[in-house]
């Protein structure tokens, strides 16, 4: 009788296996070499959404120029994107929570590049300076509308295809994209716009979005489709093998009532509204700082080094947080301790900055902020995969919905601070005040646990 107990007990664990594998191969993580290519793909695709996203910062000192803008003028076109991309944070996570991030992104991502590639264009559809900048305007609404569906599909297949101790670094290489784009645009961009105008940077830029949107949609997600029927068909004999929990997912409604009473949720959304702020203003108005104080300074240098320095700062947050997992850290401790770098970081060499003249002493401290903001990836840009995994693109877009805010908020005040007062010192100390006090929220009540089911 012992020997027979043994044996069911030997056959169950089997069993176990077995039905672990198989969820496995039918789609439920991706394996090895898929993660690698979704996460190159998702990269490349984050590197095209945020060249597309900060062109016209790059370009609008000469725009403004050529276009008659002045600095609150500027500030609204900046400003403008976030409008858009603010409408569409939770529509894109609740769709790609519903039928799958691997459609909705392509068709996002063919619209942003097309807004893109005809913004010059459209730019010169009236001689009347006011119209033509309303145009402008409309153009930046729309391409943030479009934009908005991209990273909350992406948190959302994230979450349903990469395994929780893995995500952080999975999440940080894929977000990584965001510091690529902006060093492309800096780097590339700049010596189109230096050689050929401020119109070819938009015409290169959209032309590799819909190139991106080609390969990702005919290689990469049309091949995940066809091995997931594959899969499905030879799975199909083996139903009794499965208990309970191991039946299909069901999608079930997003517990907003149930959320929306969690101080957890409500730090995520204060601690990256607060992180953005920083984010925002130095993406929109850093190039224009640097022409300004220092003229005689290479654009294709103080638009490269803080991104080149921010990308392994992004990816090595990334694996220093699945490290500290796996070690037996907290995932609460590890976000907040991620979020402390990322917050009290950059409000630390923002205020720093008023203290120092010299061009090397700026672009360091600049560069340092800005690297800072990478460790934003392993802490709370990340933690709505803890705190409710089933629902990370919906919670994803909330949150990210509040992140955009400072986009028009906070990047039209700083325009408005520099036309009235002149200060760029103003500018960065308001801005170290929101980081600490976003620091202080989050650290009393953010969490790594999962507060919803």
């Amino acid at each position: 009788m012992a020997e027979r107990v043994v044996n069911v007990d030997v056959y169950d664990k089997e069993c176990k296996v077995l039905l672990k594998d198989k969820r496995n191969s039918s789609g439920k993580f991706w394996t090895r070499s898929e993660k690698k290519q979704w996460v190159v793909g998702l990269m490349l695709g984050t590197s095209m959404l945020y060249a597309a996203r900060t062109i016209m910062p790059l370009c609008i000192v000469s725009t403004s120029q050529e276009l008659g803008w002045d600095k609150t003028e500027s500030g609204t076109v900046l400003s403008s994107f976030f409008w858009g991309y603010t409408m569409t944070q939770f529509l894109g996570g609740y769709l790609s929570d519903r039928i799958g991030g691997d459609i909705v992104l392509p068709i996002a991502a063919c619209m942003w590049s097309l807004i893109t590639f005809w913004t010059p264009q459209l730019a010169y559809l009236s001689t009347d300076k006011h119209i033509s900048l309303y145009i402008v305007v409309l153009s930046r609404v729309s391409l943030g509308i479009c934009q908005g569906f991209h990273y909350p599909g992406m948190t959302s297949i994230i979450s349903r295809k990469v395994n929780e101790q893995e995500r952080s670094l999975t999440y940080s290489m894929v977000a990584s994209g965001s510091h690529i784009g902006t060093l492309l645009t800096g780097s590339v961009g700049s010596i189109l716009m230096d050689r050929y105008g401020w119109q070819f940077p938009f015409y290169f830029i959209g032309l590799c979005g819909l190139t991106w949107m080609l390969l990702m949609r005919y290689m990469l997600i049309a091949r995940q489709r066809n091995k997931s029927v594959v899969v499905s068909l030879a799975d199909a004999p083996l139903p009794d093998l499965a208990t309970s929990k191991d039946k299909p997912e069901t999608r079930s409604s997003v517990p907003w009532i149930l959320l929306f009473t969690k101080p957890a949720f409500w730090s995520l959304l204060v601690g990256h509204f607060c992180e953005n702020n920083a984010f925002y203003i130095l993406l929109s108005w850093m190039p224009t700082y640097f022409h300004e104080n220092f003229p005689t300074a290479k654009g294709w240098v103080f638009n490269v080094v803080p991104w080149v320095v921010t990308i392994p700062s992004s990816i090595g947050s990334g694996w220093l947080a699945d490290k500290m997992i796996s070690s037996g850290y907290s995932v609460t401790f590890v976000r907040k301790f991620m979020e402390s770098v990322a917050l009290l970081g950059t409000a630390f060499f923002l205020f720093i900055i008023s203290y120092t003249s010299s061009y090397t002493s700026c672009l360091i401290c600049l560069a340092l902020a800005v690297a800072c903001c990478g460790f934003h990836n392993s802490g709370i840009l990340v933690n709505p995969q803890d705190i409710a995994p089933k629902h990370a693109g919906s919670v994803f877009g909330i949150m990210n919905m509040a992140g955009a805010i400072p986009g028009f908020v906070g990047v039209y005040i700083a325009g408005h601070i520099l036309e009235t007062t002149k200060s760029w010192n103003a500018v960065f100390g308001q801005t170290s005040v929101v980081c600490v006090f976003g620091w202080i929220v989050y650290v009393i009540f953010g969490t790594g646990r999962r507060v919803v089911s």
